[in-house]
């Protein structure tokens, strides 16, 4: 009997095994949780479009936008952990925790990483209509009237609102936060002047900047960005600790196995380094950015920690 369940055992391994490399045999939806247009979604669909070539199956990207990023996370973190339901998440992904008190899943429990894909620098933007040529002219135009002015973001909890609330504890100001669901909403109505500031996306907001309907005052990186090159970073600009790099990563459901999540990590890595992927993200002032499933984990949890000194230090919190 004993000989005959190792066999079966053996047997149930290898099939399962067998079914894994088989994969994938179908479509695979890639859940965005931002809408069409946002720096998430153009990386999701520069890489999709790679890694759909060579897996030999389509790759659809749909658009889950709302609360930050977190309704389309909550959907991957329910799907069934079968490689075919993946998540294209920014940074924000690491903010999230912090702030929804009542998010209907737990990001490291139910959530595993694949690895990142980009980096990208955000720029601070504004309407040549407000007249301000530098950081340190929006900064005295908060300081002369403290809570007039309001920022845009990508929705709470993004990447651009965790980017904003950073720059306003370094620049000693205050600003009334508007949330959006993406990043085209949010550029809209700053160009309208209806906000007066939004970190966006280099990737998004690069083309407004050079047709001039934005003034970029600063870059959000350490270093400036070579899309933007004598535009100061907002450390260059004076405003201490305000430095942030948004990331674009993949994420699975964490009981997704690990022959389905190396096979993805593998084609992953392999698109965000061809020759075509690498064009398109430099015409974004984007980078490649990747790293092992286990290492892209750790750094989440380690972003999380340091999202969570950002959103106490900042008193955000969403009920």
């Amino acid at each position: 009997m004993k000989r005959i369940l190792t066999v079966l055992a053996a047997t149930v391994l290898a099939a399962s095994a067998l079914a894994q490399n088989a994969w994938p045999t179908k479509p695979i939806r890639m859940i965005v949780p931002f809408t069409a247009g946002s720096v998430t979604d153009i990386v999701a669909r520069t890489v999709g479009d790679a890694m759909s070539r060579s897996l030999g199956q389509p790759i659809v990207v749909e658009n889950k936008p709302g609360a930050g990023g977190t309704i389309g996370a909550a959907q991957v973190a329910k799907a069934e952990p079968d490689g075919y339901t993946v998540l294209i998440h920014s940074s924000g992904h690491v903010l999230n925790p912090a702030i929804y008190s009542n998010l209907s899943y737990d990001t490291v429990r139910d959530l595993s990483g694949v690895t990142p894909l980009a980096s990208v620098p955000n720029v601070l933007v504004v309407s040549p209509t407000r007249g301000w040529h530098t950081v340190a002219d929006l900064v005295a135009a908060a300081k002369a009237k403290p809570g007039s002015l309001n920022y845009a973001s990508a929705g709470t909890g993004s990447a651009t609102h965790m980017n904003a609330e950073k720059f306003k504890l370094g620049a000693g100001i205050d600003a009334q936060h508007v949330p959006f669901k993406g990043t085209p909403e949010a550029l809209t109505d700053v160009i309208g002047g209806r906000d007066d500031f939004f970190f966006a996306p280099m990737a998004s907001a690069l083309p407004m900047v050079k047709d001039g309907k934005l003034v970029a005052l600063a870059v959000s990186t350490a270093q400036r960005s070579p899309a933007l090159p004598d535009v100061p970073t907002t450390l260059e600009a004076g405003v201490p600790n305000s430095d942030y790099t948004l990331w674009v990563g993949m994420i699975v459901p964490s009981a997704t196995p690990p022959a389905i999540v190396k096979r993805l990590h593998d084609e992953a890595v392999k698109a965000v380094n061809s020759p075509e992927v690498k064009t398109r993200l430099a015409s974004l002032g984007a980078d490649p950015f990747t790293m092992e499933p286990a290492a892209f984990n750790a750094y989440i949890k380690t972003e999380m920690d340091a999202a969570a000194i950002i959103a106490k230090n900042a008193k955000l919190k969403v009920q």
